[in-house]
């Protein structure tokens, strides 16, 4: 073999190397996803007045109206749509939430919003309150929380590794998301009582700007606040 053909096969190699590494970096990234209704803005919606309205129904919205008939689950959609609509129309923000964002992003960290809400509904909240995140996944995209799927989907668009990255948010389902993806969780209970499932979260915060030190690793994990 020539010292030519055997100095492009160490130069391959190293390219090879170097690429690998480079991957790996790249995957490295942290996503922080954060739940909408409820985390990013204060929770308005009333379930159970919801499911009163439709009738007939118990346990997860979206889950039950799987199970009715087109014609009543048309039916029910509206009152959903009604419902959230009116909470987009009343949302406020969680003190510290734009300011929360900005530094995640300053952090070098991806952003994303991972919600059971509609896409309509989303894009009116960021456009209202001039959110700025990476991507967003809505009921429309696929399978919604509590499956791992939106936050995997989440971490591949951004290029993010599940296992360096956070899902946040105020509800189990959040949590069961962010764990069967392999992410750390952050239960956001704001000013309601701690919930008897806060202990299948690795933290839980009572307001946004909480979740920095964690992100910066500057709190040990603590499950009952």
């Amino acid at each position: 073999m020539s010292l030519c053909a055997i100095g492009a096969i160490v130069v391959f190699q190293s390219r090879r190397v170097w690429l690998f590494f480079l991957v790996r970096l790249l995957m490295a990234r942290t996503a922080v996803i954060f739940d909408l209704d409820g985390t990013l803005t204060k929770p308005i919606l009333d379930f159970d007045l919801i499911r009163a309205e439709i009738g007939g129904i118990e346990g997860p919205i979206l889950e039950a109206l799987g199970a009715l008939s087109p014609q009543r689950r048309a039916e029910a959609e509206r009152v959903v749509h009604r419902h959230e609509l009116r909470a987009v129309e009343r949302a406020q923000l969680y003190d510290g939430a734009v300011e929360v964002l900005s530094q995640c992003r300053a952090r070098g960290y991806a952003t994303a919003i991972l919600t059971r809400n509609s896409r309509d509904n989303l894009n009116r909240i960021i456009e209202r309150f001039d959110l700025e995140v990476d991507t967003a996944r809505t009921r429309e995209d696929g399978a919604v929380k509590p499956s791992p799927d939106g936050v995997l989907s989440i971490c591949a668009e951004v290029g993010a590794a599940p296992e360096h990255s956070w899902m946040v948010g105020d509800f189990l389902f959040d949590i069961l998301s962010g764990q069967r993806a392999g992410a750390k969780t952050v239960l956001m209970i704001g000013d309601d009582p701690v919930p008897d499932f806060a202990t299948q979260a690795d933290f839980v915060v009572t307001r946004l700007a909480d979740l920095l030190p964690i992100l910066d690793g500057n709190r040990s994990p603590n499950p009952t606040v």
